[in-house]
């Protein structure tokens, strides 16, 4: 069953190059339970059932109204987002007539070097002119359209190591003029944007704008001397996303009212329309209220019965830097969901929340462990301590064990995908 569940996490990876294509590969997961669309710009009414919403096309928050729920709330949270390079507006650059490559910034904090000398390509979104078609953005007549230009289309190209001695001591990446991708041989500009319009179907004249990425073109494989390992682009943080969104639709949900969340820019600081420092989730929760004919103080009241688990992947110790953990607090790959501890509240988990999430997992048969940073090493935040200043409820800070993180390509555990499948379908049970 373990990789079974690693093969199906591969197939949702492989379909989503960019956070668009995640959430649309989401959907139609949730659309083959019977979860029906909402938009926000339309009244809801809703009675017993699932629902999704989406802001942005790169976030999603699905819900389960059972008959007579509880006035209570299960909230899981994931990211769709995962550092990247994102194209710039006129992005062609042409080298001495020779060669065109691509401008682009950084999005998030990435381990450069394994960028370079892989096959890379392009995805993510355009917008074109159009006749007004409704849907999210109808002020104008601009339709969206998603991306994905599905062949190898891009390399970042090294420096030999004859011209460039002192790589392997400590050498530093500049984004600007190390990590941009060569896209063509010949100096003659003007041939992205067309590959794009080709790709998409559209005329190149008819695009406006555009929020396209690089990815890895790598695909995921399960490898090791038992098959043990899983390694693939953005596991950071799609296996969060795909094991709760798996466990959320397994889950019966008959008790309480059960919310899925997975938000966009996790990985550039949440505070966005779209991030989990935005009102979606809000926005969604006083709606369903409305919904069951509750009011605020209901809400209120929803809340203090409600918890959430805050699902973003954790640091296993590495094999050849075992002293970058804390020494005793020590998560291993495929041993199980990881519950993280933060004293300057990076991560949300508290006691309660902690003694919460391991009697879940006990219940659920699925083995856990602890991560706290060494207390001479800074860590990142994630999404539970951010949804927290806009909807406040209990909150448990959670991952599954990974190497490499924010790498290109990522080292996880095969068995670990299930651990927390089964722990989130306890969770909504």
């Amino acid at each position: 069953m373990y990789k079974e569940t690693t093969k199906d996490l591969l197939s949702f990876i492989e379909n989503s190059p960019s956070c668009f294509h995640a959430i649309d590969e989401a959907a139609r997961r949730l659309r083959e339970k019977g979860f029906k669309e909402l938009k926000e710009k339309d009244r809801w009414e809703l009675s017993e059932g699932g629902y999704y919403v989406t802001r942005n096309s790169s976030s999603i928050i699905a819900f389960y109204i059972p008959k007579d729920p509880e006035l209570s709330v299960r909230i899981t949270a994931a990211h769709s987002d995962s550092p990247t390079f994102k194209i710039k507006e006129n992005p062609e650059i042409s080298v001495e007539s020779k060669y065109i490559k691509l401008n682009t910034e950084k999005y998030g904090g990435m381990i450069c070097s394994p960028w370079l000398d892989r096959p890379l390509s392009v995805a993510g979104r355009i917008f074109v002119k159009a006749d007004n078609e409704g849907g999210e953005h109808s002020g104008a007549a601009i339709k969206e359209i998603k991306v994905n230009v599905d062949r190898d289309l891009l390399i970042i190209p090294n420096v030999a190591i004859h011209m460039n001695r002192n790589v392997n001591d400590g050498y530093k990446f500049d984004p600007q003029t190390d990590m941009l991708p060569l896209f063509a041989a010949g100096g003659e500009k003007g041939r992205f944007m067309k590959l794009i319009a080709e790709s998409a179907g559209v005329k190149e004249e008819d695009i406006l704008s555009h929020d396209l990425y690089l990815y890895n073109r790598c695909k995921g494989s399960i490898w090791g001397a038992d098959e043990e390992f899983v390694s693939s682009p953005k596991l950071d943080d799609l296996q969060c996303a795909y094991s709760t969104l798996t466990g959320f639709l397994e889950g019966d949900k008959k008790k309480h009212i059960s919310i899925c969340c997975i938000f966009d820019n996790e990985e550039v600081g949440s505070a966005t329309r779209q991030g989990a420092g935005s009102t979606f989730l809000y926005d969604v929760l006083m709606r369903i209220c409305s919904g069951i004919k509750a009011d605020y103080e209901d809400y209120l009241r929803m809340l203090s019965e409600g918890i959430m688990l805050s699902a973003d992947n954790a640091h296993a110790v590495h094999p050849n830097h075992a002293e970058y953990t804390d020494p005793t607090n020590r998560p291993y790959i495929n041993e199980g969901i990881v519950i993280k501890f933060n004293a300057q509240q990076k991560y949300c988990t508290d006691g309660y929340s902690a003694a919460f999430f391991k009697e879940l997992c006990m219940r659920a048969g699925v083995p856990f462990q602890v991560f706290v940073n060494r207390s001479d090493m800074l860590g990142g935040s994630t999404l539970g301590n951010i949804s927290n200043t806009k909807v406040a409820l209990k909150s448990v800070d959670i991952g599954l064990p990974q190497l490499a993180m924010h790498s290109p390509y990522e080292t996880a555990g095969v068995k670990d995908t299930e651990y927390m499948v089964k722990a989130v379908k306890e969770f909504f049970e």
